[in-house]
């Protein structure tokens, strides 16, 4: 997997391994560009992210790592921001970094992703939290925060999937996506997930395809030996679609790469 932008370090209080042993195991897949984009740090849900106090300890870490592998593999530094309105603090917003991931992982501050709260799921109707769901993604990329959606299709992580057409909930999420000029990460940690696939599904990524959505790649690692762990599977994701490129980053510009 030539570029992998995903990935997660200790700070974030639910990851394992030093950031050398991930950037190695990189190396050792293959990869050419590997980015770290820490759990940023909010007033809200602190117990799973960064502190606003290590925000310059990480950033030093990942440049120093920069350093020290200068000639094995480029390393970026960026974060994962959870789109939650009210709660998002310009001093991750406007940070020095190489690329912004923009994820939803609350609906109404329900941490839906979270085997805690799966309990909410018997709450509800199922289509109108999809729905709700992608309404918030359409509002995340709306904001023009961001430069990536984190894992498009996360709230099908414990397989309660809707009896609605799919394509219609996304519908405006994906043309927001498109209008906002932002990138689509397949991401493959949806393999070490009971919906065991990639976010997002093949449905919703030809339906990028077809708007001419860019893609990257994401392990979306929390332990060094989830790195490049389901290459193979994402990378004939991509091409079946149609896809032969994919996007990397600098100081929040853009770039695209064949693979």
């Amino acid at each position: 997997m030539i570029i992998d932008l995903h990935n997660h370090t200790t700070l974030c209080n639910h990851a394992q391994g030093t950031i050398d042993e991930y950037i190695i195991q990189a190396i050792q897949s293959g990869t050419k560009i590997f980015g770290f984009s820490e759990h940023a740090p909010m007033d809200f849900d602190q117990k799973y992210r960064l502190s606003f106090e290590q925000m310059n300890v990480y950033q030093d870490n990942v440049l120093r790592a920069k350093k020290k592998y200068v000639n094995d593999i480029e390393i970026l530094l960026g974060y994962e921001v959870d789109f939650l309105e009210g709660h998002m603090d310009e001093r991750v917003l406007h940070a020095d970094v190489d690329y912004l991931i923009g994820s939803v992982h609350f609906i109404d501050k329900w941490g839906f992703d979270n085997p805690e709260f799966i309990g909410r799921y018997e709450d509800e109707n199922i289509d109108d939290i999809w729905q709700k769901y992608f309404d918030t993604i359409e509002k995340m990329a709306k904001s023009g925060l961001f430069d990536i959606v984190g894992h498009l299709d996360l709230i099908k992580v414990f397989k309660f999937m809707p009896s609605k057409n799919i394509l219609d909930i996304a519908n405006n999420a994906l043309i927001a996506i498109k209008e906002a000029n932002m990138v689509l990460e397949i991401n493959m940690a949806g393999y070490r997930k009971p919906v065991k696939e990639a976010y997002p599904s093949q449905e919703l990524l030809e339906a990028a395809y077809n708007l001419k959505i860019p893609i990257t790649f994401s392990s979306d690692a929390h332990a060094p030996e989830q790195v490049s762990l389901f290459t193979k599977e994402i990378l004939s994701l991509a091409r079946n679609v149609g896809y032969t490129q994919c996007a990397t980053f600098n100081n929040r510009q853009r770039k695209m790469i064949d693979f």
